[in-house]
């Protein structure tokens, strides 16, 4: 028997929440009998794994390359030309709207918009084309999914009860503390043991606050003068905060990595992370940090949910000025160290984050086609 094949819609396979959280999943499916293809814009990070892995990878130009008119129909094109796919899992936030109209109209019958922000981002004419586009998610999805309750609450308003909130598993096990790692990846860089390591995982966009996080750091080397920020990730924003670094007198301090694929490694030699997003669905990183026993200060945008009971996870208000945060972070005294059963107890390992979803798949396939009997 053949596989059921899942259409995954995002703009690129790159290691952002949504994706690393997608891939996760990949990794653990059983792709006997559930396996994934990937609507994308962009060459992506991952593209060459889900390769490997039997997917099939389409692209259709984005909405920013020709506007929302010849991009809306890019999408109903492709759903023509692919009439294979019962099921298309949407993870662009608000665009998921063109993606789940075009997918009406072309007869797809499972329909799943994910919610993996609280937040639209861009210019005033961005955010009201997201706007526009994200009014039609109601009347186009079938399937509503969340990361966390406040990204139900933001993307699908009074629907929110009706949302089913998929957990964004990790592999707990990657990212158990090694001193193996933390001594290869700081000989790596040139950095003693006994050096302050900050860290930061993420892409540079403006809701994950670089600039301020800058701030903060130059504020905790004051205090703490053998002291590195390593920032792992990439985006529009990285040129603006490599100057603002080299303006601060910080460039030999702060570490630009882009990004990379070994940040289970990567992430052992941090001694703490500071995370001062303006705003977040879920943040996964913070998962995989408090496996990895790191302890971190985050900002009071970020859902609770996100704290695994570890005593690693500190809040600090943005109201509050850089120097605040650096001794919020310095004087982080962990209470006890992350693990994976940790994770596991509040539902955060992947393999049961996979089962779930193959699960759903598998169950939702055997409605429709059910369904299909009896109309036949």
């Amino acid at each position: 028997m053949q596989p059921i094949r899942i259409l995954h819609v995002v703009v690129n396979m790159n290691r952002g929440g949504a994706e690393t959280l997608i891939m996760n999943i990949y990794r653990q499916i059983d792709r006997s009998r559930v396996q994934f293809d990937f609507l994308t814009c962009q060459q992506g990070i991952f593209d060459a794994e889900i390769a490997s892995m039997g997917a099939k990878i389409h692209r259709v130009p984005y909405v920013t390359e020709g506007g929302p008119v010849k991009y809306k129909k890019a999408l109903e094109q492709f759903f023509r030309a692919h009439p294979e796919y019962a099921i298309v899992h949407s993870h662009m936030d608000k665009m998921s709207g063109f993606v789940l109209q075009a997918a009406k109209r072309c007869g797809v019958p499972l329909r799943i918009a994910h919610s993996h922000n609280t937040r639209s981002e861009g210019n005033v004419l961005s955010k009201s084309l997201k706007w526009f586009a994200g009014k039609m998610l109601l009347q186009t999805a079938t399937h509503y999914f969340a990361c966390s309750k406040e990204a139900s609450k933001w993307l699908f308003k009074h629907q929110s009860k009706n949302v089913r909130l998929l957990k964004n598993g990790i592999d707990s096990q990657l990212f158990k503390p090694s001193m193996e790692y933390r001594a290869k990846i700081r000989s790596e860089w040139h950095i003693a043991e006994d050096s302050l390591v900050v860290g930061h995982i993420g892409r540079f966009y403006h809701q994950k606050n670089h600039r301020f996080l800058i701030d903060i750091f130059s504020e905790m080397i004051r205090i703490h003068p053998n002291s590195f920020l390593v920032l792992v990730g990439d985006g529009p924003l990285r040129k603006k905060m490599e100057d603002k670094a080299n303006s601060k007198l910080l460039s030999n301090r702060v570490i630009f990595l882009g990004v990379k694929e070994n940040v289970h490694e990567i992430m052992q030699a941090f001694d703490i992370m500071v995370f001062p997003s303006l705003h977040e669905g879920f943040p996964m990183t913070l998962i995989e940090a408090q496996s990895a026993s790191v302890p971190c200060v985050i900002s009071d945008r970020i859902t609770n949910e996100i704290d695994m009971g570890a005593g690693l996870i500190r809040y600090e208000s943005l109201k509050m000025p850089p120097l605040s945060w650096a001794i919020q972070a310095l004087c982080f005294d962990q209470m006890k160290k992350g693990s994976a059963a940790d994770i596991k107890k509040k539902g955060y390992d992947i393999e049961q984050t996979a089962k779930w979803m193959e699960n759903f798949y598998l169950s939702e396939t055997q409605n429709l086609n059910a369904d299909r009997r009896k109309i036949g």
